[in-house]
């Protein structure tokens, strides 16, 4: 005879059922973990240079000055490196030290160079002249090390730095896990309604695709938020207060500082998908949302002050605002969709 669903929420497990569910839900969630982990490592390199941008910017910002241009004319003004034409001439600095062939060219070193085309009909930034290094001779006509689009690589005070051999690895290690859970998450989210659906009547089960999508999407949007909006500021203010230092940061470290605001904000960002489900089910209300309020914004508060980078308030306020706003919105969602639970006799 075949076993009947279990539809009424009332109807415990045992304790032993509950552990055998939490371990299934667990080693499904960590399989999902994993073959996102491999999938990842691939492209840790790109997801690390993606991560760095800010603090690529705001290191650059920090670290130059404006050069005033006053030139004979009056016209004169800096030219980006993806503004050169062919034709245009001047002198090379190399920002960092460089092997080539035999050679070594030291930071600082500077070479008279043309932009020019090579033989394979490809533009590039020429060497007009020999560059004599303590062992070598670099003849003219060498391609530089300058991509004319103006993306090349970051300059050496805009790079951060690792301090042991195997650091590097496990940067890229730890970039591949915090991408992997990124990616998990409308997966565990599966597993983790998995887990909770005993408890609910079987109409209220059919909530699991609008949980899902909407966790999803406001994960996605919290992420965005703070690597967009506000981890730049922050940075920046962090920067500012060691502007008489010069700044040398470690990668792994910058690394969990951005992961744990981005991730934050990905879960904080949740609080309306989450309110949307309780609202429906009957366990959470506008009303109970509004006599609350004053209790949730101290809460709020509390959170922002933790998750913050700073202990200013401008800094604090970037996550107590989203937050807010956040639980205004929610109270919206329970007024719309809020209901009186019901049994499944009753819907």
């Amino acid at each position: 005879m075949p076993a009947v669903e279990n539809t009424d929420p009332t109807a415990q497990m045992s304790f032993l059922e509950h552990l055998d569910e939490l371990r299934r839900r667990l080693v499904n969630s960590v399989i999902i973990v994993v073959l996102a982990f491999v999938a990842c490592w691939f492209v840790s390199d790109r997801i690390y240079e993606f991560l760095s941008v800010p603090i690529r910017q705001a290191l650059s910002e920090a670290e130059r000055r404006e050069l005033p241009v006053a030139g004979l004319t009056g016209e004169e003004r800096i030219l980006s490196i993806g503004e050169l034409k062919i034709g245009d001439q001047g002198r090379y600095v190399f920002d960092r030290t460089f092997r080539v062939g035999m050679g070594v060219v030291p930071a600082g070193a500077t070479v008279s160079a043309e932009v020019a085309v090579d033989a394979a009909g490809e533009p590039g930034l020429f060497t007009t002249e020999k560059l004599v290094t303590s062992n070598a001779i670099i003849p003219k006509g060498m391609r530089l090390p300058v991509v004319l689009d103006g993306t090349g690589e970051a300059g050496m005070e805009e790079r951060m730095v690792f301090t042991t051999a195997v650091e590097p690895f496990t940067l890229y290690v730890t970039v591949s896990l915090y991408a992997a859970l990124a990616l998990s998450v409308p997966f565990l989210l599966w597993q983790i309604w998995g887990f909770i659906s005993p408890a609910l009547y079987l109409h209220e089960r059919k909530y699991v695709t609008p949980f899902i999508g909407l966790s999803t999407i406001s994960f996605v949007l919290g992420v965005a938020f703070a690597y967009y909006i506000v981890f730049p500021p922050a940075v920046r203010y962090l920067l500012a207060l060691g502007e008489n230092f010069k700044p040398v940061l470690r990668a792994s470290d910058y690394l969990d500082f951005i992961t744990i605001i981005m991730l934050a904000m990905g879960v904080i960002f949740q609080m309306p998908a989450i309110t949307y489900v309780l609202s429906r089910i009957g366990l959470v209300s506008a009303g109970l949302m509004i006599r609350s309020w004053k209790i949730s914004l101290v809460v709020i508060l509390i959170v922002a002050a933790v998750v913050s980078p700073t202990g200013d308030v401008p800094n604090m306020m970037l996550f107590a605002m989203p937050m807010t706003a956040l639980y205004v919105v929610s109270i919206f969602i329970a007024w719309v969709f809020g209901s009186k639970r019901k049994t499944d006799a009753e819907v």
